[in-house]
Parts: structure tokens; C-alpha cells; sequence
């Protein structure tokens, strides 16, 4: 399994924070998502090990392990810690080597995919966040990451097929060309709206041509869109 090399591109203290962005509040946060229900061993470490708080503009550095959502700017937000765990742990589930990341956003999911995965490729619709998440991720020493910047409704058909599809944006009809996009057998996880305009996160299977969903929680995420800002 690859491992970024996080200690080589970063000195202790930034990886580490002080005050409210310790290794001590950090390892709270992951003794909390624990209570919650989070089991997987690779994914706790993976978010104990992460720092979050480097994937923040610096006046909300001090929240960075709260449980919860935080604005990122541009209508996006970075996903509370509970729900990035719970999807990176859906995925491990199904032990791929690939997965298309759709919406990198800030770049903390990718990184911890990059932690718990071969490879990963991720798109990200709007220049600007996918510029930062670059420069972040290239700092952190995520080798095994690539990113796009484009509609992530297309995927990416020239990597594909892939063995896994994370998507952190709701979408109330999955996009065609990602079913495509993933291989027979293969997990796609993502944020769904029912006909109420709830959100849940599901699981959805390949089996030939047919896609087997499984409902689970119920979730909050911004919505997947079309097009591209540059």
C-alpha cells in the first residue's frame, strides 16, 4: 500500500498544530467518531494522522476537528469528520486499487483516500479549489493522487474502468458516464436525494449491466453540478 510521505514535506509542528489543532484534539476527534460508530482500523489511523486543519483558510484552523461542516468559500464546504470516516470506510469495504474521486474540493477526502488506496483520481469543477487542494496535496507528498479540473459528471473515461467512485456532492439521478465508469463488480458511494429532496448515502454495486442500490444514512451535501468555473 502506498504512503504518502507526509513527515518529509512538512515539519512536526505544521503536521502536528498546537492548541486546537494538537495531535491531542485530533486524536479526540477520532476517539469521538469511534463512539459513533466508526470501526475500521486503517481509517481511524488515516484520520488521526491527517491534518486537517491545513485544508482551512487560518481563521477556522481552531475548528478543524469539531464535528462538523466548515465553509470553504465558493459555495463548498469541507465535510464533517463522522461522514468523511464513514465513506472512506465504505470504500476500504470494498478493497479497491483505483478510485475516481468526484469533487475534490478541499483535498482532505483525497488525501485520505491517497492513505488508504493504490491510486486515486479525483475532478474538481471549480479552478480555484482545485488549484489549493494541488498545492496542498503536492506539499503533503501525495504521490498517488491525480487531479482534473472538469466536469465531474464526465468522470474520467481515460483512467476508468475503476474498482471504486466516491462522490462528495449530491446528485438525484446518478450521471451515466459513471456508471460506465465503473467496472463490473465495483462501488459507487455517494449522496442521493429521494423524491422528498433527503439526502442519503448509498451503495451502489455493478453487476453487469445492473446497479444494485443500498440505501444508509441520511447525510447533508452540497449539490452536484454541471459545467466547469475557471
Amino acid at each position: 500500500m502506498y504512503r504518502a510521505g507526509w513527515m518529509d514535506c512538512h515539519t512536526p509542528e505544521e503536521l502536528s498544530g498546537v492548541g486546537m489543532t494538537s495531535q491531542r484534539t485530533r486524536n479526540r476527534m477520532v476517539e469521538r467518531l469511534m463512539a459513533a460508530g466508526i470501526r475500521q482500523p486503517r481509517v481511524l489511523e488515516a484520520l488521526a494522522e491527517a491534518p486537517r486543519h491545513l485544508f482551512l483558510d487560518e481563521a477556522l484552523a481552531h475548528r478543524a476537528y469539531e464535528d462538523t461542516s466548515l465553509p470553504l468559500g465558493l459555495g463548498q464546504t469541507l465535510s464533517q469528520p463522522w461522514v468523511v470516516a464513514r465513506m472512506s470506510e465504505l470504500i476500504v469495504q470494498a478493497a479497491p486499487e483505483r478510485v475516481l474521486e468526484i469533487g475534490t474540493g478541499s483535498g482532505y477526502q483525497t488525501l485520505i483516500l491517497a492513505r488508504l488506496v493504490a491510486r486515486v483520481w479525483s475532478v474538481e469543477r471549480i479552478a480555484a479549489l482545485q488549484n489549493r487542494a494541488r498545492q496542498r496535496l503536492a506539499r503533503l507528498g501525495a504521490g498517488n493522487v491525480r487531479l482534473r479540473h472538469a466536469d465531474g459528471g464526465l468522470g474520467w473515461p481515460q483512467a476508468a474502468p475503476f474498482d471504486a467512485i466516491l462522490l462528495t456532492a449530491c446528485a438525484s439521478q446518478l450521471p451515466q458516464a459513471l456508471l460506465e465508469q465503473l467496472k463490473d463488480g465495483g462501488v459507487l458511494i455517494a449522496p442521493l436525494a429521494d423524491s422528498d429532496g433527503r439526502q442519503w448515502l448509498t451503495r451502489v454495486r455493478r453487476r453487469g449491466q445492473a446497479f444494485d442500490h443500498q440505501r444508509l444514512e441520511e447525510v447533508r451535501f452540497v449539490p452536484l453540478l454541471e459545467g466547469v468555473i475557471r
